[in-house]
């Protein structure tokens, strides 16, 4: 496996403080610890206020999602990046020019880019399941059309690995960046999830009437992100007009969660993070049990150095648990924390012209010789 390595953890990017995912931030609260998420309010559950960066369409609209069409042309391999359904909404994936992930797999000549746009969960939702989840992204797969090259970004990248082990006929090529799986690693993580107690994430979906809700969810946590926390979310100085730009975007972004079904929610919290059902061979989805060594797909992982949410050992780590040959693993480990994977000026100058470079690469007639 190739790995491009950056400085070592505990430089100067490094947070100690940065967030975990939406799964404990219940048990965080119970255990009187803090984010830093804002303690504000937050808009009905609707469409964001605030514009794509990448024009795009809306190719389907589904119970889970918006499937949105970003895409330049028609040629080449499509690529589906599957944001992660947590906290927030997808323009994670689209924030701001030099901040995007949309935009870095076009400049680097993936021209066929959707998005997964999920949807804030409404009341009729809470009994959405993981399965939910896949089936319409099964969906969204089948309308682009197949086979494609599935972007997964922290937990949209466990959605990801599990739909190409379900369905590996139909995933040319993986990318995994910051991606949790294998929670038996150490990690802020994986330490909550074996000591905080089962019934903190009951009360929380009790609380929204079968749901999680978002607004709650911003509303407890108890420090507001300072400037030099975005600055070094989004690697760039942010003194300038451009800056207080971004820091307004940031802001908005930061005040517009999602809700989350309840059945989703808890799923999440017992079967991946609690339990490590994926990495331990015991997750069954869409009536079937899930082998990560059915996936032989060429692979891209990418981990943050000074990553507190998914550690760069857990993020390659999932090179081990799969079936594709380990010539056909890449990776790349950035000096960033979690959120910089995705909107960092640095890494996105950096690791995901590379990542765009691969997959552009032919290496299939390769990938069969070696099978």
């Amino acid at each position: 496996m190739a790995e491009t390595t950056g400085k070592q953890p505990g430089g100067a990017d490094h947070v100690a403080d940065e967030p975990l995912p939406w799964p404990f931030a219940a048990a965080r609260l119970a255990m009187d610890a803090c984010f830093w998420w804002m303690e504000r309010g937050s808009p009905e559950p609707g469409d964001s206020s605030l514009p794509w960066t990448t024009p795009n369409t809306v190719a389907l609209e589904l119970s889970t999602m918006r499937l949105r069409d970003c895409s330049r042309a028609r040629v080449g391999s499509p690529a589906l990046v599957c944001a992660p359904y947590a906290l927030h909404r997808a323009l994670i994936a689209d924030f701001a020019p030099g901040h995007s992930v949309v935009e870095s797999l076009q400049k680097g000549g993936v021209d066929r880019v959707y998005l997964t746009d999920w949807r804030s969960a409404t009341p009729d939702m809470r009994y959405l399941s993981i399965d939910s989840y896949l089936s319409d992204l099964n969906v969204a797969v089948d309308e682009i059309g197949t086979p494609v090259d599935l972007v997964g970004l922290c937990q949209g990248g466990w959605l990801s690995l599990l739909y190409a082990a379900r369905f590996p006929a139909k995933v040319r090529r993986l990318v995994l960046a910051g991606a949790p799986v294998d929670l038996s690693i150490d990690s802020a993580m994986s330490r909550l999830a074996r000591n905080a107690p089962g019934m903190v994430y009951d009360q929380l979906v009790a609380r929204g009437g079968g749901n999680v809700s978002g607004k709650e969810m911003l509303r407890v946590w108890s420090r507001t992100p300072s400037r030099e926390d975005i600055a070094v979310a989004l690697q760039k100085e942010l003194a300038d007009e451009e800056g207080a730009a971004l820091l307004a975007r940031f802001d908005q972004w930061n005040l517009e969660p999602l809700d989350l079904p309840g059945t989703y929610y808890l799923q999440i919290v017992n079967w991946i993070f609690r339990e490590n059902r994926i990495a331990g061979g015991n997750f069954a989805a869409l009536g079937r049990r899930i082998d990560l060594k059915d996936v032989k797909a060429p692979i891209f992982l990418l981990a943050g150095l000074d990553d507190e949410v998914v550690p760069a050992t857990q993020a390659l780590a999932t090179a081990g648990l799969v079936g594709t040959p380990p010539a056909f693993i890449a990776a790349a480990s950035e000096p960033s924390n979690h959120l910089g994977l995705f909107m960092g000026a640095r890494t996105h100058a950096q690791a995901w012209p590379r990542i765009a470079d691969w997959l552009r690469d032919d290496l299939s007639g390769a990938l069969a010789r070696s099978a």
